[in-house]
């Protein structure tokens, strides 16, 4: 029964004898079989070989790796050694067997001597259990069997759906909190004192937005645009985004507790990756020497300055999607279709959205390489380095990618562009786009909500169509012809293990960023999740609806469509949690912006305080904010036009002489008024006390929360005891011998 047990599967294809990629294949073999491996050759449309460590290995392991006090000295040992443990060893010395010709199996595999390397799914009875409980759509809402996974793919897997599964139930406080949010802005869609205002402003002319032959336009005309943005803007998503920062400290401090647990319960709590790796490559060359750490600052330098070059052509992508959409106002306002040229500001905010989302697909693959590229210049010591490294790379070219446009929307639209008679305008021509009167809160809304459903949806379903056509495609076509039998022919009895060997090989490859990929994909979502979430409170319920799809889609994709995954060992999610903390910062002046600035929260606090009808007389039943409106636009006289700027003067039968546009400037000069500088101030001073109160309150909740529980510490504590205890009775019992 044990000899048909098999580690590792080789597939090659069929080479020409005496051919030089026949010699190759030869070559490493017979180094696997000097280090006493077990080799299987099963022939078909391809070539299969079977591999199988031998025992002495995995007691070399337990060896080196077991605790002292619990080592067998037998070479029975090798059978208590866990299937995760015995793949990751054979994988481990499979990629660093060295052939006479100095190549290892990795380069084999370039060369086409190798076509593919895995470990097999096996009919077992704990991927019965994993297919039943966890890889299929009926058990959608059923809680993840971590145990079996940690058995079955390794730890590091285990720990991947351990924390999103953590992250998921957590963010229905979050999806909660937001439908709370836009609830309550809801009561106030038809009531708010400034929607109102702005619904009946039907004498208020607001100045074109276009240079050539635009129109005068009434503001009353985007009543329902202002409705939308009072229902994301109000004093509720001030309370979210504070909510939202707790929350992202929370959740962190809480899974670094689930993470101690976790780990404690497989007895790694104490493991170390480094030992680990040493230990394999002195079961794999007892000759082997540690290659020890260096570092260069030429090379950081290099590094540095390529990935500064890299961010920087991101931020001109993103300015290139800016000149788009003040293209695309100009364009489209002159349009002849009435619905576009009314709605032309709206419709190249969506169309700019589906554009960006776009450069994030194209971007993510140009992303890649370079950060390969870069690892590679840094030359890590070690495979974790390397990832670690590629992970902080990729996530920053990433965060470029999906952020640059937004914060442009969020800080930049409609402060940068000028005003009547004096235009910023791109290549002296198109004029940049202006704030809707009551905030560009909206654009900002648009914006994510266009890029978050487009990219979970698209993604989530090429993620999981993909593999399964592949795998569709890849039966039909590798699939062996049944040969006919001749009259009086036996059919010979097929290997067992070649069915087994054929299933595996159709199935989708796997590889080492399999896992990477995936890690990538939530962390850019709790990007979004948390830094705009202010603008955006429906981002938490996308999320939540995403990942509870993400889980059970991640796990057919496992269990169904690839080959199975090389088990890792880990404690932790590794760098991924130093990046999750950067995001939580991030978050706290992100949101802190999106009030201060984006929103009008603060512009409309200034006017109750300072210069609303309230200040002036005791009117307890007036609304603080009625005139708020009217204030905040100011007055520009048609004769101050630039020479170029050409205009239709009359407007519904009437001559213009002047037109209204958001601003607080003076009506002569047009230099700014002192309620700008009021208002600045507040912001300012808002944004500092924001931030502030944020941080200390995350501070505080870290602290509050410890990263350990007291059980594991003590578990850890008494541990330690114990085996201190033992080895001095052992000392004493050898010193009276």
């Amino acid at each position: 029964q044990n000899e048909e047990k098999w580690d590792f599967v080789l597939v090659s294809d069929i080479h020409e004898v005496g051919s030089e990629k026949e010699i190759k294949r030869n070559k490493f073999l017979y180094e696997l079989s000097k280090k006493g491996f077990t080799i299987k050759k099963i022939e078909d449309t391809k070539l299969f070989y079977g591999v199988r460590a031998p025992p002495h290995i995995f007691w070399k392991y337990q060896c080196l790796l077991t605790n002292p006090n619990s080592r067998q000295q037998n070479s029975s040992a090798y059978q208590d050694v866990p299937v995760t443990t015995r793949i990751r060893v054979v994988h481990f010395i499979l990629q660093n067997t060295v052939t006479s010709d100095l190549e290892k199996l990795h380069d084999l595999m370039k060369k086409k001597v190798f076509e593919a390397a895995f470990p097999l799914h096996k009919k077992e009875e704990i991927r019965e259990i994993l297919k039943k409980k966890w890889a299929r759509w009926r058990v959608l809402f059923k809680e993840q069997p971590i145990e079996q996974i940690r058995c079955y793919f390794g730890e590091k897997v285990a720990l991947y759906f351990a924390w999103l599964g953590w992250y998921t139930y957590l963010l229905i406080f979050a999806a909660v909190a937001g439908l709370a949010t836009v609830a309550a802005g809801a009561t106030v869609f038809s009531s708010s004192q400034v929607s109102k205002e702005i619904c009946d402003a039907n004498n208020t002319i607001m100045c074109p937005l276009c240079d050539q032959n635009c129109s005068f336009w009434l503001l009353s005309d985007t009543c329902t645009y202002a409705k939308v943005t009072h229902m994301i803007d109000n004093e509720a998503t001030v309370v979210f985004a504070m909510f939202m920062a707790i929350w992202a400290t929370v959740f962190l401090e809480l899974w670094k507790r689930e993470r101690a647990n976790v780990v404690t319960s497989w007895d790694l709590y104490g493991w170390d990756e480094e030992e680990e790796e040493l230990a394999l490559q002195l079961i794999n060359n007892s000759q082997h020497e540690p290659r020890l750490y260096q570092h260069s600052y030429l090379r950081s330098t290099i590094v540095l300055i390529l990935a500064l070059l890299m961010i920087m052509v991101l931020i001109g992508i993103a300015h290139a999607l800016v000149i788009y959409r003040a293209m695309a106002v100009a364009v489209f306002t002159q349009s002849n279709t009435s619905l576009l040229s009314k709605h032309a500001d709206i419709v190249a905010v969506m169309t700019g959205a589906v554009l960006h989302y776009l450069t994030i697909v194209i971007m993510s693959k140009v992303n890649w390489n370079v950060a390969l590229f870069l690892c590679d210049l840094e030359k890590p010591r070690t495979f974790s380095q390397r990832e670690n490294s590629f992970t902080v790379k990729i996530f920053l070219f990433q965060f470029f990618t999906h952020f640059s446009s937004l914060i442009y929307i969020a800080f930049f639209l409609g402060r940068v562009n000028g005003h009547p008679g004096h235009y910023v305008r791109i290549a002296g021509h198109w004029r940049l786009e202006e704030c809707h009167p009551s905030g560009c809160i909206t654009d900002l809304f648009i914006q994510m909500a266009v890029i978050m459903v487009l990219k979970q949806t698209i993604s989530n379903i090429m993620e999981y169509l993909i593999p399964l056509i592949s795998h569709q495609l890849r039966k039909k076509k590798k699939h062996p012809q049944r040969r006919s039998l001749m009259l009086g022919e036996e059919e010979e009895a097929e290997d067992p293990c070649k069915r087994q060997w054929l299933n595996n090989y159709e199935l989708n490859e796997v590889n080492v960023f399999s896992l990477f990929n995936e890690y990538l994909e939530i962390v850019i979502q709790y990007s979004f999740t948390t830094i705009f979430v202010a603008a955006f409170p429906l981002a938490p319920l996308l999320a939540l609806v995403n990942n509870v799809i993400e889980i059970h889609m991640d796990a057919i994709k496992m269990m169904r469509l690839r080959r199975r995954m090389v088990p890792r060992k880990a404690k932790d999610i590794g760098i991924w949690l130093q990046v999750l903390e950067a995001i939580g910062i991030l978050a706290v002046i992100g949101n802190g912006l999106v009030i201060a600035i984006t929103s009008d929260f603060i512009p409309v606090q200034v006017y109750k305080y300072m210069y609303s009808p309230c200040t002036r007389e005791n009117h307890t039943s007036m609304d603080c904010s009625t005139g708020y409106i009217n204030n905040s636009l100011s007055v520009f006289h048609i004769q101050d036009f630039e020479a170029h700027t050409k205009v239709l003067p009359e407007f519904k039968g009437k001559r213009i002489k002047e037109c209204r546009y958001r601003d607080y400037r003076n009506a002569d000069d047009y230099t700014y008024t002192v309620q700008f500088w009021h208002i600045f101030a507040a912001q300012l001073a808002f944004l500092i006390l924001f931030e502030h109160v944020a941080l200390c309150v995350k501070l505080i909740a870290a602290w509050y929360i410890p990263d350990v529980p007291q059980r594991v510490k003590n578990k850890i504590l008494t541990g330690k005891h114990d085996n201190l205890r033992n080895e001095l009775s052992t000392a004493e019992y050898s010193t009276e011998v």
